[in-house]
């Protein structure tokens, strides 16, 4: 897929840490319609790393040599930290050029929906990398329940938990508000996004969130419940000091619950260098979640239900369909900023122990 001359649409990747490097800078070099131009990162070892694993981008150190240049490019990807998304994103906007940012695509909902109103006034696609849309057991689940195979869905559980006992550091861990930290926004943005897209508008949330690690500045073990419109219950947990780790998913049903241990791999090949092609995103059987009713599937309660590939690079294929032949927007700002929502209220829930109505 290409642009009107038949040429790549050419991506500027703003940051090339952790999500630069290891999801965006991959996902976009695969994808058929896009190039990866430019990166801009400060950092001289990660200049020399995006020379290494692209020798014919560019770099730069700033954003205003990208902006400079906004005439050559056809997309920004922002993938710095989050206190710079909604500046970065306001300049791109202004600058003409399509924007995907990384989650969360702003620290309130309501500045989500000023940048949704700018491009909506620029007529440029803004798009927000939810990439756990498209998790393997994500795409199953969602299958099964819109299949009817569940029933009707009672309660939904997800966790996206960790063994971190030790404080990493950086701005992901840090106290100060401005950086918009902590596991709430970080791991919370994926469990509420997904919740909301299985089952709908929130209308109640509770939440719990601690800080339990010694050193650790904001929270790393939280808890969020919420009641949906259509009268599900999600209980979603997201947390770095979990030692015995949960299922991922148990979702239960009036006819079925369907029970999933283990994480989708597609973030720990795209680590260890791995590429989509073929095989991508699959899993062994003997990681397949189980359907089943009355008995636990840890003593072969259920039947085995084979995991559909996870599939990452389906959102940049989404997004250049978007940008050459109008495609839909893969992940709107504006379903980013319902989820923000939901953060919100479970950061005031959790600080005053209210239950908040939205």
């Amino acid at each position: 897929m290409t642009g009107t001359t038949g040429t790549p649409l050419r991506v500027g990747l703003i940051g090339y840490g952790l999500a630069g490097s290891v999801f965006h800078a991959p996902l976009i070099a695969a994808t058929e319609g896009l190039v990866l131009d430019t990166v801009v990162t400060s950092n001289p070892e990660r200049q020399e790393q995006a020379r290494a694993e692209f020798p014919d981008v560019r770099v730069a150190a700033t954003p205003d040599e990208l902006f400079d240049r906004a005439n050559d490019l056809k997309l920004v990807v922002i993938a710095s930290p989050n206190k710079t998304h909604v500046p970065l994103a306001t300049t791109a906007l202004k600058a003409g050029l399509p924007v995907v940012v990384d989650k969360p695509i702003a620290g309130t909902a309501a500045e989500a929906r000023e940048l949704a109103a700018l491009a909506e006034e620029r007529g440029l696609l803004l798009s927000v990398f939810q990439n756990r849309r498209w998790d393997n057991d994500f795409l199953t689940l969602r299958k099964l329940v819109d299949e009817g195979e569940l029933g009707d869905v009672w309660r939904f559980e997800s966790r996206f938990e960790r063994w971190r006992p030790q404080p990493k550091g950086g701005w992901r861990e840090s106290g100060d508000p401005a950086e918009i930290g902590g596991l709430l926004y970080d791991l919370g943005s994926h469990v509420v996004d997904q919740a909301l897209v299985l089952f709908g508008p929130v209308t109640q949330v509770y939440a719990e969130s601690d800080i339990r690690r010694p050193g650790a500045e904001t929270d790393d073990d939280t808890f969020i419940a919420l009641t949906h419109a259509g009268g599900v219950r999600s209980h979603l947990y997201v947390s770095a000091t979990t030692a015995q780790l949960g299922p991922r998913f148990r979702a239960l049903g009036s006819r079925a619950g369907y029970v999933k241990y283990g994480l989708d791999p597609q973030e720990a090949e795209l680590r260890d260098g791995k590429r989509p092609g073929a095989g991508w995103g699959t899993e062994p059987e003997a990681l397949w979640g189980r359907v089943g009713s009355g008995e636990s599937p840890l003593t072969g309660g259920g039947s085995p239900v084979p995991t559909l590939p996870g599939d990452y690079p389906a959102y940049y294929a989404a997004v250049a369909k978007a940008l050459t032949d109008g495609g839909p927007n893969p992940v709107t700002a504006l379903e980013a900023a319902a989820a923000l929502d939901v953060l919100e209220a479970a950061r005031r829930s959790a600080r005053d122990g209210v239950t908040v109505n939205l």
